[in-house]
């Protein structure tokens, strides 16, 4: 149905927001975790916008690398924390399967006493490579050098270094990273795909990613989990790249994700056989939302390829929510029917099905990596 977001709604939402803050991310739902944090398993989560839990509300940046206004958060929270859904995320359910609290954003004030049982550092838009959307966005080389070692630094002041030490080595590393790395050169006009082979543009990304991962097991991570790049080409928000107006997806998008996870798998097995004690798990999340988006039913689903929130051919239009400078946008009945929540990111229901196929092995699940993320745990 068409909306329109009148300036009265979003104070509500924005006093709603601020309000609900203290009840979803009070200092008592990390008590318990507080009381026992020399037994905890943390976790640590870096990224972009699939699985940002907010850090973005508190950067300055665009509308387009937010989502802190109607109708995000909608489904669960009823108000929107800056996750890119309708509600809760990947990790979000991962947090729940080990019996964790909503892991904070980092940015977050006031979230010193949850940081024993992890943090989150993701934020909407980043990359591995500092270019990609700089300037508007926290790139993953910020997230892991500098805001990972404050909090490993806070937790050495308040623990001791041993202490400190032992709680960040039984903590669980997850990343989603890269998506932004191939998205920004189509929606950007950028030609940096013209300077490059994409070989060596793939190669400098995973790179990328190599270095920091090495850099925060220096700190003492050992447990890394890792989401491989989804089918780029074919979110609502890129089938409409294409000039012949077909629907069909692009393909040399897609190619560019699967030679990054062809690459991004050779290099924790190398990781893996460099880095002692060295652990990972790495999930397919290409072939899981390609099977979605071909074999909706199949899931409990009705739409695999338009998405619930937006505007124009597979509401692939960037116009979810009225500060995206378009007031006019089209937003489905049922989320929990549909596989993608707006052009580039999934519903709260498509999340938790992924998440619990990656917590453990299914005969539905995609792993590479030699575990699962429950092993972890």
């Amino acid at each position: 149905m068409k909306l329109m977001m009148a300036n009265i709604a979003s104070c509500i939402f924005s006093l709603l927001y601020l309000l609900s803050l203290t009840l979803f991310f009070s200092p008592t739902l990390g008590r318990s975790i507080n009381n026992n944090k020399k037994h905890v398993i943390g976790l640590f989560i870096f990224g972009d916008s699939f699985l940002d839990a907010g850090n973005n509300n508190y950067i300055n940046t665009t509308p387009y690398d937010q989502a802190n206004f109607f109708p995000y958060g909608q489904t669960y929270f009823n108000f929107p924390t800056g996750r890119f859904s309708d509600g809760r995320l990947i990790s979000d359910f991962i947090a729940e399967y080990a019996n964790l609290p909503l892991i904070p954003p980092f940015l977050q004030p006031g979230n010193y006493t949850q940081f024993y049982g992890g943090v989150n550092f993701a934020s909407g838009g980043a990359g591995a490579l500092v270019e990609t959307f700089e300037g508007s966005v926290i790139p993953l080389k910020t997230q892991a050098r500098d805001h990972f070692k404050k909090v490993a630094t806070w937790l050495e002041h308040k623990l001791g270094s041993y202490e400190a030490k032992m709680l960040l080595s039984r903590g669980v590393y997850m990343f989603s990273i890269g998506t932004n790395d191939y998205l920004s050169p189509f929606l950007t006009q950028s030609d940096v795909l013209n300077s490059f082979s994409h070989s060596q543009y793939v190669d400098m990304v995973v790179g990328n990613i190599t270095s920091i991962i090495k850099g925060i097991y220096k700190k003492g991570a050992r447990k890394f989990v890792f989401m491989n790049l989804p089918p780029l080409g074919c979110l609502p928000g890129t089938r409409i790249i294409k000039s012949d107006g077909n629907g069909s997806c692009l393909q040399q998008l897609s190619s560019l994700a699967k030679l990054h996870n062809q690459a991004l798998s050779l290099a924790l097995f190398k990781l893996e056989k460099q880095l002692k004690g060295f652990k990972y798990s790495l999930y397919d999340f290409n072939a899981d939302v390609t099977q979605m988006i071909n074999h909706p039913f199949k899931y409990g689903l009705k739409e695999g390829k338009s998405a619930c929130c937006g505007s124009g051919a597979f509401r692939g239009e960037y116009s979810c929510g009225g500060k995206r400078g378009n007031k006019h946008f089209e937003l489905c009945d049922k989320p929990n029917e549909y596989l993608f929540w707006d052009s580039y990111h999934l519903t709260e229901s498509a999340y938790k099905q992924l998440a619990t196929r990656m917590w453990a092995y299914t005969t539905n699940s995609h792993f590479l990596g030699p575990y699962t993320i429950s092993d972890f745990f």
